[in-house]
């Protein structure tokens, strides 16, 4: 792995309480914690260039060898981390014991996986970790290594001062998040035992635009539940020259405009109204105006007009559903014997796949289409509860570095480990503490990059939520 020299890595991080002092505001105080800062990013730099992509090279056992060598060395004993390989991947769970046996575990929950990316696509390579101009680049900067040696870190610098938890904290790394989840889901079976979850992987802060300046901070509570609908039309089909009335092709295209045109039921819970009404703050005032409305009623029919038209915000109004792939026809001159779509769902909380599935087939109302869920590594999730001994720890961790910024929960419409141990009926919750501009988040995409910046305030919030939480 090509990086700097050690003396290179403390440096900026020592300019990272100048920095998050003008971030927080001129008010904002951070006490510094420059082992536990210098280790985290020389750490996120050792994880980066180790390539854990899932398939043939998947170094994700080798990022868990760091993690654990990390762990070790910061004073937790050997015998209280074990790695577990799955398939190509593996995945790490380390225990903090506590001095109450009795009482449920905290757990810290992550990944170690990254998605792929192609060093001929990028401006540097992805696989080499580069510091520059106060970012950190590299193939999971953002999502997610930093958050995890971050978190690594602060545990480590928790012991150093002495913390003794009163109940277990369990600090877990998945291995195959990004792809077929079979190791969160493990996990997740494991540990269904937890009080809650604090899942590093979700939630965070939003920076102004024009000045850098934090906005505010969401905490994640809820998310949507992925699913994949395979619809299906098959048919004698025949010669091209002799066309019939019932083409294969013409009954899939038929059935996926009338879902295209079909508007599931606007819905509005705890969570997302919070969300509407505070994010509004931030918004163009005709987008401003719709949350507003759509938070005091969901029927509202302009404010569900100018909110679906606004692919940022339809995801967060209810179900949608999209063709995403599709497949007809076996030669040029035949008619199609069979024609198939994928239709992906993103699924409000509360609602089962078999539910939008039935509502589906009474919109396609065409007996000649098949619907069937195809859906891989994922499960239906409710929204977690607003613990108030969560939102009260949230609330003290972020107003130490980041005092006055406004806090309020929000719902994912993507998907994450949280899933599975919403789903086994453990409230998790989405907690990353860090920020960063919308227009500079490149998660999953190319030349991905975080401020380091973020590092001293993050290490404050996990040493203040964690210890709150687990006393």
């Amino acid at each position: 792995m090509t990086r700097a020299p050690k003396h290179f890595l403390i440096s900026p991080i020592a300019a990272t309480v100048t920095a998050v002092t003008l971030m927080a505001g001129a008010h904002g105080a951070i006490f510094p914690h420059p082992q536990a800062e210098a280790q985290a990013l020389d750490l996120a730099e050792k994880a980066i260039a180790l390539r854990s992509v899932r398939g043939p090279g998947n170094k994700t056992p080798e990022v868990a060898a760091l993690y654990k060598m990390a762990l070790v060395a910061g004073g937790l004993a050997e015998g209280q981390i074990t790695i577990s390989t799955v398939d190509d991947t593996a995945y790490l769970m380390a225990r903090w014991p506590g001095t109450d046996p009795k009482l449920k575990p905290l757990v810290l929950s992550g990944h170690m996986d990254v998605v792929e990316a192609k060093p001929e696509d990028w401006k540097r390579d992805p696989f080499t970790p580069v510091v520059e101009n106060g970012y950190l680049f590299g193939r999971g900067a953002t999502d997610m290594k930093l958050d995890g040696t971050i978190v690594i870190a602060s545990l480590i610098e928790l012991k150093r001062e002495g913390y003794q938890p009163r109940r277990d904290i369990v600090l877990e790394f998945s291995g195959d998040e990004e792809t077929t989840m079979k190791t969160s889901a493990i996990i997740a079976d494991k540990l269904a035992d937890a009080d809650l979850v604090l899942n590093i992987d979700g939630g965070g802060g939003v920076l102004n635009e024009k000045t850098g300046s934090p906005e505010y901070f969401t905490w994640q509570g809820a998310e949507k539940t992925y699913a994949d609908f395979e619809l299906t039309v098959t048919n004698p089909g025949g010669h091209s020259s002799q066309p019939r009335k019932v083409n294969a092709i013409d009954q899939l295209a038929a059935a996926l405009l009338r879902i295209h045109d079909h508007p599931f039921t606007p819905e509005l819970n705890d969570l997302t109204r919070a969300y509407f009404i505070n994010a509004a703050k931030y918004e163009e005032p005709t987008t401003a105006a719709a949350m507003r409305a759509f938070a005091a009623d969901p029927t509202d029919k302009q404010a569900i007009a100018t909110l679906s038209a606004n692919p940022a915000k339809v995801g967060k109004i209810g179900t949608t559903c999209v063709v995403t792939t599709i497949n007809g026809g076996h030669a040029l001159n035949a008619l199609p014997q069979r024609a198939s779509a994928n239709v992906n769902c993103r699924i409000f909380p509360g609602h089962k796949p078999a539910e939008i599935m039935a509502e589906l087939i009474r919109v396609v109302a065409d007996p000649a289409v098949s619907i069937k869920d195809v859906t891989e590594g994922s499960v239906s999730t409710d929204a977690s509860p607003m613990r108030p001994d969560f939102v009260a720890a949230v609330n003290k961790a972020l107003a130490g570095p980041y005092p006055g910024v406004p806090i309020f929960p929000a719902m994912s419409s993507g998907a994450s480990d949280s899933m599975w141990f919403r789903n086994r009926g453990v409230a998790s919750y989405g907690v990353s503490p860090m920020f960063i501009k919308e227009s500079e988040n490149f998660s999953h995409g190319l030349n991905e990059r975080t401020p380091i910046a973020n590092i001293a305030p993050a290490i404050a919030y996990y040493l203040s939520l964690v210890a709150d939480l687990s006393k």
